[in-house]
């Protein structure tokens, strides 16, 4: 399976939320950083584990919650007829409906829901994979077969919408549509696919185009991602064969590196620390990157590209960079591993946060990665919540509380793949059957 679904910053404008408490608006959080920045949380859970203040009923997905302003909003699916069979060699046929829902965060409680018959035929077919995408007052919404939804927050009104596949001709990749849309100021970006229109433009608030780019074989899965560098804003389009460096406001192309990883599995976000990029996919595709300037426009080189015994190689969940030091669940052997940015060397490696104390490997194990004050927060694919301290010397667990069954199935094991939302010292967190809210608040 080549797990291309969710994907292991910039700020966004949120509906108003309570003083007390972030919002999660967006995958990745208020600042697509994979940073949690709330104050009062727990140090070590309770005994008997953290509190669970509800749990709500859900349908297929991957995709994970939003939080903003004490509502939830969650994309999901619901199977009519087929049969999910998770064979990285074909498509799944389904028949049923997509779904976006808003429930309270308060209680788990529904408080409306926009659903609209959708059939897939994608690898993998267990759902949506994209977060909803919060700013000012609407919901912007995609799901597995590319259809776009803007949504007033409050209501789910219909405000516009796209179709990817009939507006622009593009391909549902093999895995289903995946890259998370991005809001920076008025405008929507989005990976759409298609002759020349791999990127694209909206304004948010009327879904009229601004601007188109790119063409490539294949889109592939990996999110818009804002930069910015000497004072300068970049927009990172990741295809299933090059980075691009566009600028924002008109899609004309800075400057392209090769990065092609294999089954057009360019996934995680491009990770940036001071003036490195880090880009990590499937098979050994993973460059650093160091960003400059030539000619007074931005630039890019090539510091290092990896090898089979070196780097780190990413799909499920997008790395985390600090302290010139990489941190990622790697791909081929499912374990967490610390690497050395500069120099690609791989300094420690674990299972314990993937799958638990094992003697054996499993590919594409998974952990989400948020960080938090001093500490690291992880969901990983056995439903456990993991408070746990990552360095140069190694991974130190301080913590462990399973909050949901795996309801998934790959390779023979049972797991969930969905990036949970920190918000409201809380965590919201999903399977195929139900949405949970526990909270980590310090009593």
């Amino acid at each position: 399976m080549r797990g291309a679904f969710f994907s292991g910053c910039l700020c966004v404008a949120v509906l108003v939320a309570p003083s007390f408490a972030d919002d999660w608006p967006q995958w990745l959080g208020p600042q697509r950083d994979s940073v949690w920045r709330e104050t009062g949380i727990v140090d070590r859970f309770p005994e008997g584990g953290p509190k669970v203040r509800w749990r709500a009923p859900v349908g297929l997905g991957y995709s994970g919650p939003a939080v903003v302003a004490g509502r939830v909003f969650l994309m999901d699916y619901v199977k009519r007829t087929g049969t999910i069979n998770n064979n990285p060699g074909s498509r799944d046929q389904l028949e049923g409906t997509e779904r976006v829902l808003c429930l309270s965060a308060e209680t788990g409680q529904v408080l409306w829901k926009h659903e609209y018959e959708r059939p897939y035929n994608v690898s993998f077919g267990g759902g949506p994979r994209c977060t909803p995408t919060v700013a000012g007052g609407k919901v912007y919404a995609l799901g597995g077969e590319g259809n776009l939804w803007c949504l007033d927050a409050e209501t789910g009104q219909v405000l516009w919408s796209k179709d990817f596949v009939k507006d622009y001709g593009a391909a549902t990749p093999f895995w289903g549509v995946a890259a998370h849309p991005l809001v920076d100021g008025d405008v929507l970006y989005c990976v759409v696919g298609g002759e020349g229109s791999v990127a694209v433009a909206f304004d948010r608030h009327t879904g009229r185009e601004i601007w188109r780019a790119l063409s490539a074989p294949a889109q592939g899965y990996c999110p818009p991602t804002m930069i910015e560098h000497a004072g300068r804003k970049q927009l990172l389009i990741w295809h299933s064969e090059t980075v691009n460096s566009l600028n924002p406001l008109t899609g004309d192309v800075y400057w392209t590196v090769p990065v092609k990883p294999s089954y057009e599995m360019s996934i995680t976000a491009p990770r940036k620390l001071g003036d490195f990029l880090f880009v990590t996919g499937y098979n050994e595709a993973g460059a650093l990157l160091k960003l400059g300037q030539t000619d007074g426009k931005p630039s890019a080189e090539v510091v290092w590209r990896g090898t089979p015994r070196n780097a780190v190689y990413c799909a499920n969940s997008t790395p985390f960079l600090e302290d010139g030091m990489i941190y990622g669940c790697d791909v081929g052997s499912g374990k967490l591993m610390g690497v050395r940015l500069e120099t690609a060397e791989r300094i420690w490696e674990t299972w314990t946060p993937t799958l638990g104390e094992v003697t054996r490997g499993g590919r594409y194990a998974t952990a989400f990665l948020v960080k938090h004050e001093d500490r690291f927060v992880l969901f990983n694919e056995l439903g456990d919540l993991i408070l746990a301290k990552l360095s140069p010397q190694g991974y130190e667990e301080l913590d462990r509380a399973n909050l949901l069954a795996p309801t998934n199935s790959v390779f023979g094991r049972a797991l969930v793949w969905s990036h949970p939302a920190l918000a409201d010292r809380c965590v919201f967190a999903r399977n195929d059957k139900e949405l949970v809210c526990v909270s980590l608040a310090k009593e």
